[in-house]
């Protein structure tokens, strides 16, 4: 959420940034729901006050024993008019809130203009050199090598459970297993994140918290016996929640945790776009990377989480690309994002396998997560940042795309061997 005295302070200039990220702000609209809210409360504690002063007065005159009956009446009146006007403000609060909870982060000054995918500025390859040159190898799409070896099946996963979704049996399954325990134990051991274990299902409110809710409620997984509860879009949703509620001292931050989780999205808007495959599947795992810290080092934290990010893919030597997104592909929390897109070669293009992003302080603001600043005294906001370390399922991908040899077999990136039994290659089931 962004503060909204900032907001009512430079109401143009915001609404000018807004317009960037394709949202149309209703200027006339929030200075009406604001301007109601401030005067239904100081009409409320006017009302308050006069009621507490009339009481005081009331108390006197019954200790001399005399008449109370006129001040009784207006207090009785000031009763009648102050919980109207608290039921108004109620209904107040909730236009005021419903509003704001719509408005998306405000863009950092670095995002580039552009509404889509198309306008996203490629900042730099994993060699500095533009990798498409090794598309000429006549690689197969990883789906197709799986199935060739007898260890990925879409057909019997569809039968099970629907569209997007897959079976990986045998070698590939411990391929799958050994990459989230590789992500984690290098965050962990490199970069001295702390691990968490979090919970697959959350409620409505730690959704709203980190901004899925309201507006993507369409991308969720609800759960119909259980009201108000769904299935975890991403591990941020838990580990960002753990900051709700809290005031931590500055000496405490910068905090960093991370999670291997199972992910659950519905894919809405994505018809008909990668139904096979592990790109894009309503069920997934991923390592998430999540990081508490001061305004000022916000920035500097989100170059060095996605140089956490970009370190995974440098161990098992994928070719890659960095790329800021514009400001039409900017999501409705972040400020700014940058993108981690690894090569695949069936396709000839880079897919994205890591989205880094700095929140500022608009989760926080929901989460009413502060740190006291030790200069100032004053409590202040944190500031979150998040990104994928990696996307397990589309480094699989990746893995089987980029090292699979002549035969068909994948060789196995030499740092992953050591949670494979040493395996050098993954041969036919």
């Amino acid at each position: 959420m962004i503060d909204s005295k900032f907001l009512r302070q430079n109401i143009e200039n915001v609404s000018s940034n807004l317009l960037k990220k394709n949202y149309e702000l209703d200027k006339e609209y929030f200075l009406k729901v604001d301007s109601d809210r401030k005067n239904l409360i100081s009409e409320t504690e006017e009302l308050q006050n006069k009621k507490n002063l009339l009481s005081k007065e009331i108390g006197v005159l019954k200790l001399k024993k005399l008449d109370t009956s006129t001040l009784s009446k207006e207090v009785e009146n000031i009763n009648s008019v102050l919980k109207n006007k608290q039921d108004a403000l109620i209904l107040s609060e909730e236009k005021y809130y419903d509003f704001m909870l719509n408005i998306p982060n405000i863009l950092d000054d670095r995002v580039p203009l552009g509404k889509s995918s198309d306008d996203n500025s490629v900042i730099n390859y994993s060699d500095n050199d533009d990798l498409t040159k090794i598309s000429n190898k006549g690689f197969s799409d990883h789906s197709v090598v799986g199935k060739s070896l007898g260890l990925y099946d879409h057909d019997i996963a569809s039968s099970i459970s629907g569209s997007r979704f897959s079976l990986l049996f045998g070698s590939l399954a411990q391929l799958h297993r050994a990459l989230g325990s590789f992500m984690v134990d290098t965050h962990i051991n490199s970069h001295k994140y702390t691990e968490v274990n979090v919970p697959l299902l959350v409620n409505n409110d730690s959704l709203t918290c980190t901004g899925q809710l309201p507006k993507f409620k369409d991308d969720l997984f609800e759960i119909k016996n259980k009201k108000d509860f769904f299935l975890i879009p991403t591990a941020e949703v838990p580990l960002t929640n753990i900051f709700q509620n809290k005031i931590f001292s500055e000496e405490e931050l910068p905090i960093y945790y991370t999670s291997l989780s199972t992910c659950f999205r519905s894919e809405a808007g994505s018809y008909g776009k990668d139904t096979k495959g592990l790109i894009r599947q309503h069920q997934f795992d991923k390592v998430e990377l999540v990081h508490a810290v001061t305004p000022e080092s916000s920035d500097e934290s989100l170059n060095l989480l996605i140089k956490h990010a970009e370190k995974i893919l440098n161990l098992l030597e994928l070719p890659y690309r960095k790329v800021l997104l514009c400001s039409g592909d900017t999501g409705f929390s972040a400020s700014i994002t940058y993108d981690l897109e690894v090569w695949m070669p069936s396709q000839k293009a880079y897919r994205e396998i890591s989205s880094c992003s700095n929140f500022t302080d608009f989760q926080a603001r929901r989460l009413h997560a502060k740190y006291k600043n030790k200069v100032s005294k004053k409590k202040e906001y944190i500031h979150t940042i998040n990104g994928s370390g990696l996307a397990v399922g589309r480094t699989l991908a990746a893995i089987i795309e980029n090292y699979q040899n002549e035969n068909g077999e994948i060789e196995i990136p030499d740092v992953l061997r050591p949670y494979m039994n040493n395996m050098k290659r993954i041969e036919s089931n």
